[in-house]
């Protein structure tokens, strides 16, 4: 997220009392773990770092099974880090969810998708028929979109995003 949102990864840093060098050292401990020969599964890392999960939830998609693993996120309450896994524990997606019983916001132009507002199937649901793109990294993706500006004029955009939250809209 601070390839796209320094600033705002610095307040936040902030507010949990963390510096950027706490910062850099957490991801080193992770790739080095997720690199490891000797690590375990992707489920497993999460669950070694982050603990057991808040919930867990079996879930079809179309006709496939899956299982939503779900933990809360200190910075944001009303969002939840999920990881859904296929029978067997292969990890599918990682991504930032909506929290059971936390309002969703409701987009309505171009200018309420500020950075970190919305989830993708947020965004998605607002302005549909959304189109799924590739990211430029395994934890971003993308969106394609056609949404209204301030004055009502449609545009045609795509949003970016990383862990599944927004961080911006470009042409």
């Amino acid at each position: 997220m601070a390839d796209f949102q320094p600033d705002l990864v610095a307040d936040a840093l902030r507010t949990l009392g963390a510096g950027c060098d706490r910062m850099r050292e957490a991801n080193r401990r992770w790739q080095a773990m997720a690199r490891s020969g000797r690590a375990p599964g992707a489920l497993a890392r999460y669950r070694s770092v982050l603990g057991a999960p808040e919930s867990t939830a079996a879930l079809r998609i179309g006709g496939l099974r899956a299982e939503a693993h779900r933990w809360p996120v200190p910075l944001w309450p009303g969002l939840r880090f999920e990881v859904l896994t296929a029978p067997g524990g292969a990890v599918w997606k990682e991504e930032l969810v909506r929290a059971p019983g936390h309002p969703a916001p409701v987009p309505r132009t171009l200018d309420d998708l500020t950075p970190w507002s919305c989830t993708v199937a947020e965004l998605a649901r607002a302005f549909p028929p959304a189109r799924p793109m590739e990211g430029s990294a395994p934890t971003r993706s993308r969106l394609a979109f056609t949404a209204p500006t301030a004055s009502g004029e449609p545009r045609d955009v795509i949003a970016e995003f990383t862990w599944g939250l927004v961080q911006r809209v470009i042409p």
